[in-house]
C-alpha cells in the first residue's frame, strides 16, 4: 500500500467536499449572500454625512435676507425645511418626536439689527442625541451665514460687512450638548445584545434538542406543542430583562448616561422587542437543520439589523430604499424609544409611533414561528 501522497486521494476528497456543498444548500447559500449583504450596505446604504435632514423653520422676521439665508441652506444638501413651527414650545416638541432633526429660529427684527450693526442671534435647535448625524450640518452653517450676509450686504451696506459676522448662529445641542458618544451608543447596545442573544440563543438550542433528540422525548409526555413553545421562551424573556438590567446598570454608574425618563415603561415596552426576536430564533431553528446553518441565518439577520437601524450609522444618512428597509426591522425602532426614554425623557404618548411597528413585526413573527414550530413537532 503507497504511504505517499496520491493525486486521486485528494481529488477524491475534493470532489467529496464540492459535493457536501451541493447538498447543504442553505450554508451555500449564507456563504455567497452574507458578503453580498456587507457589499451593497457598505456599498450603498452606509453614509457617515448624513445630508437633506428634515429642518423645521421658526420665522419671526420674514425678508429678502432670511429668504436668502434659507435657500442658502436648502443649496448645501444638509438641510431640507420641512415645516414652519409656531412656537418654542412646539419647535422643542417636534425635535422631541424626532419628526425634524433642526429648528432654525429666526428672531423678530433680525434683519433691522443686522442693518443696524446690532449682530443679532440666529438659533439652531438640534436633535443631538446621535452626534454624527448633526456634526457636520452643524459645522457647515457659520460658513453658510457668512457667505449669505457678505453677498447681500452690498451697496450702501456694504460697510457692515465685518469679522466676525454681522450676524451670529447660536447652536443648541438638544439631548447631548456635549457629544459625547456613549450617551448615543451605550442605550443603542441594549437593543443590539438583545438582538444578537435572543435570536442567536433560542434558534441554537431549540436546535440543538433537535439534533439531541431530546423534543422527541418531550412529545412523547403529555404536554402539547404550544406549552413545548412557551416553555422555551419564558427563560430566554427572563435572560433578555436579566441583559438589560446589566446594561442599564452600566449605563448610570459607568458611562454616566443621563436617564431622564421612565424606566419601568422602558422594561414594559422590551416585552414585545424581546418576543419579536425570540419568534425570529423560533423560526431559524424550524429551518436549519444543524446548529451551524442556525448560527448561519442569525447573523443574516442580525447584520442588517446593526447596520440599517441607526446604530452605528446615522439612520437619515442612508438612501430610501435602505430606510424602508430599516423600518421594517424591530431594532430601529427600539433604539428611538430606548434613546427617547432615557434621553429625551420621552412619554408613552410620544413612543407609540414606534411601538407599533415593533409589536406587528412581533406578531407576525409570533404566528410564523410558532405555526413552523408546531408543524415541526407534529
Amino acid at each position: 500500500m503507497s504511504r505517499g501522497p496520491s493525486l486521486s486521494r485528494f481529488a477524491a476528497i475534493v470532489a467529496k467536499e464540492f459535493t457536501q456543498m451541493r447538498r447543504d444548500r442553505l450554508t451555500f447559500a449564507m456563504v455567497l449572500g452574507i458578503p453580498f449583504i456587507q457589499l451593497v450596505l457598505f456599498g450603498f446604504a452606509i453614509n457617515s454625512d448624513p445630508r437633506h435632514l428634515p429642518t423645521a423653520v421658526l420665522m419671526r422676521d420674514s425678508s429678502v435676507l432670511t429668504r436668502s439665508l434659507m435657500q442658502a441652506l436648502e443649496n448645501s444638501d444638509y438641510f431640507d425645511f420641512v415645516e414652519a413651527v409656531e412656537s418654542g414650545a412646539e419647535a422643542a416638541r417636534r425635535i422631541e418626536e424626532g419628526a425634524v432633526q433642526f429648528v432654525l429660529e429666526v428672531p423678530e427684527d433680525f434683519t433691522r439689527d443686522v442693518l443696524r450693526g446690532d449682530r443679532p442671534q440666529l438659533l439652531l435647535l438640534a436633535d443631538a442625541t446621535d452626534p454624527a448625524a448633526t456634526s457636520n450640518a452643524l459645522g457647515a452653517v457659520d460658513r453658510i451665514l457668512t457667505r449669505v450676509l457678505d453677498e447681500e450686504l452690498t451697496g450702501p451696506v456694504a460697510g457692515l460687512r465685518s469679522r466676525p459676522a454681522a450676524a451670529r448662529l447660536v447652536a443648541h445641542r438638544a439631548y447631548n450638548p456635549e457629544g459625547i458618544s456613549q450617551y448615543n451608543i451605550v442605550p443603542g447596545l441594549m437593543g443590539v445584545v438583545l438582538t444578537m442573544t435572543m435570536v442567536l440563543i433560542t434558534a441554537l438550542a431549540i436546535t440543538r434538542e433537535s439534533e439531541r433528540g431530546t423534543l422527541e422525548n418531550l412529545l412523547a409526555t403529555p404536554v402539547r406543542p404550544l406549552e413545548v413553545t412557551l416553555g422555551k421562551i419564558v427563560p430566554y424573556i427572563l435572560v433578555g430583562y436579566l441583559q438589560a438590567a446589566l446594561i442599564l446598570l452600566a449605563a448610570r454608574y459607568l458611562f454616566e448616561v443621563p436617564m431622564f425618563g421612565s424606566v419601568p415603561l422602558l422594561l414594559a415596552v422590551m416585552f414585545v422587542f424581546i418576543v419579536a426576536n425570540l419568534a425570529i430564533g423560533i423560526t431559524f431553528s424550524t429551518v436549519a437543520r444543524n446548529q451551524l446553518q442556525a448560527m448561519q441565518m442569525g447573523f443574516f439577520f442580525f447584520l442588517p439589523s446593526i447596520l440599517l437601524s441607526g446604530f452605528m450609522f446615522p439612520f437619515r444618512g442612508m438612501p430610501g430604499w435602505a430606510q424602508v428597509l430599516g423600518e421594517i426591522l424591530p431594532l430601529t425602532h427600539f433604539l428611538r424609544i430606548v434613546r427617547g426614554i432615557l434621553l429625551k425623557g420621552s412619554d408613552l404618548e410620544t413612543i407609540a409611533p414606534e411601538i407599533g411597528p415593533m409589536a406587528l413585526f412581533a406578531v407576525v413573527a409570533l404566528l410564523v414561528g410558532l405555526t413552523r414550530f408546531r408543524r415541526t413537532l407534529d
